[in-house]
């Protein structure tokens, strides 16, 4: 299953909303988890898509990476499980935790060693948080690079009313981010 989840992630160098449609049954198969975000609705003015479509819109955003787009194939898994309901609205408090504890069980059904779980589990885990960039060292600095792009890429399938204020956060730490990247590539060549 895992070589297939793969195939089906990186086939194409550009996801499309068709492709990805094309492959839902055999996602579903393999990751029978995605089936309770079709046509859920977040019924939240944040979003404008049931949780399935925005997936969907938030991989046709990634890079070609298969981490990153498997990340992005089960950040909201969660979401179906763990919503509150509140005067017509719904919330989704505690959604990443429980997104998590659900990947690190798809991932050691698929077979996946425990340094690759770790590392989709943490970007999932952390894909709605905002980037604390004082954790940043050189070690660290190539996780947060991609989990900074994935909260790009979720951030784009959200009310586009809505992403302009987030767009303008992520693009600061975007900026420091690549402020301190500079910092280490100069103390290296000292």
């Amino acid at each position: 299953m895992r070589q297939l989840i793969k195939r089906i992630l990186m086939l194409e160098d550009k996801m499309t909303i068709e492709y990805l449609e094309d492959n839902l049954d055999v996602l579903c198969i393999a990751i029978p988890e995605l089936k309770a975000e079709v046509g859920f609705t977040h019924h939240n003015p944040w979003h404008i898509y049931d949780v399935w479509h925005h997936t969907e819109v938030a991989l046709t955003h990634s890079n070609h990476d298969f981490e990153t787009r498997l990340a992005l194939l089960l950040h909201d898994i969660g979401k179906p499980y763990c919503y509150q309901e509140e005067g017509g609205r719904r919330h989704f408090k505690g959604h990443a935790q429980k997104s998590a504890e659900m990947v690190t069980r798809i991932l050691q059904r698929f077979g996946f060693i425990e340094s690759e779980i770790d590392r989709i589990t943490w970007l999932v885990l952390n894909h709605a948080t905002p980037i604390d960039v004082n954790k940043i060292n050189k070690y660290n600095i190539e996780k947060y690079k991609k989990l900074l792009h994935i909260q790009y890429c979720d951030c784009k399938a959200y009310n586009p009313e809505k992403t302009e204020e987030v767009i303008a956060k992520l693009d600061v730490t975007k900026a420091q981010i690549e402020k301190i990247e500079k910092s280490f590539k100069e103390k290296d060549e000292r």
